[in-house]
């Protein structure tokens, strides 16, 4: 192999930061908007978070070309289903189909670290987290990206996810009203800012309830 091949590599990190709470009624998903590679900010205006189905948004960290080429097999997928079905997937269902479209490739992953949040059949949000090969699990709350390690104990602290090994087994839900749980996705994002390099510019908070779907941009430190 030629030298100046010798380090190439298929993959590359934009970093960024991605946050999901589920809520009795209402699910929060965010993400920052930076994008960067190396010590370079790319774009400063770069949304990580793509509406899947009406209730059902997942918020991707990574290799955000990768991110890309995802995104479009689940949206093929979900065309492919809602013709056969007659009717949109639910998130469950989304959830178990970002699974398998992860696992398929789990010999040559998609480098995408995804939160995938939104409401269930019976109204309650429903927030899953993954792994770049598809492992995924129902949680109250998550936390993916460059950020991740900063804003996960933080969320521990102030949500206290119950052991899944209680029994019986309590709700993941989170006991925060919707307006409480965006206030502390803006209290996560603005000090993660301030510890790594790769969050930062503004944050796009999307909330779905049983009312629909509407979004807020925050500002964050652009430096």
């Amino acid at each position: 192999m030629p030298k100046e091949h010798a380090n190439w590599s298929p993959y590359d990190n934009n970093g960024g930061t991605c946050v999901a709470i589920a809520g009795a009624d209402y699910c929060v998903i965010a993400a920052d908007t930076r994008m960067s590679t190396g010590y370079s900010i790319l774009t400063r205006d770069y949304s990580k978070i793509c509406k899947l189905a009406d209730k059902s948004f997942m918020a991707s960290s990574g290799f955000q070309a990768d991110v890309k080429a995802l995104q479009k097999v689940l949206a093929s997928r979900h065309l492919i289903y809602q013709h056969q079905h007659n009717k949109q997937m639910s998130c469950p269902a989304m959830a178990q189909l970002l699974s398998n479209t992860l696992y398929y490739k789990r010999f040559f992953p998609y480098y995408a670290f995804n939160v995938l949040g939104g409401l269930d059949s019976e109204g309650k949000g429903c927030v899953f987290t993954y792994d770049a090969v598809g492992s995924y699990e129902r949680v109250g709350y998550s936390a993916q990206g460059s950020g991740a390690t900063l804003i996960t104990p933080f969320l521990d602290n102030q949500l206290k996810s119950p052991s899944p090994l209680l029994l019986p087994a309590k709700d993941a839900v989170t006991p925060l009203s919707e307006a409480e749980a965006i206030d502390l996705v803006k209290t996560c994002f603005s000090s993660a800012t301030e510890r790594d390099i790769y969050t930062g510019d503004s944050v796009e908070i999307v909330i779905l309830n049983a009312h629909g779907v509407r979004s807020e941009h925050e500002q964050l430190r652009k430096d």
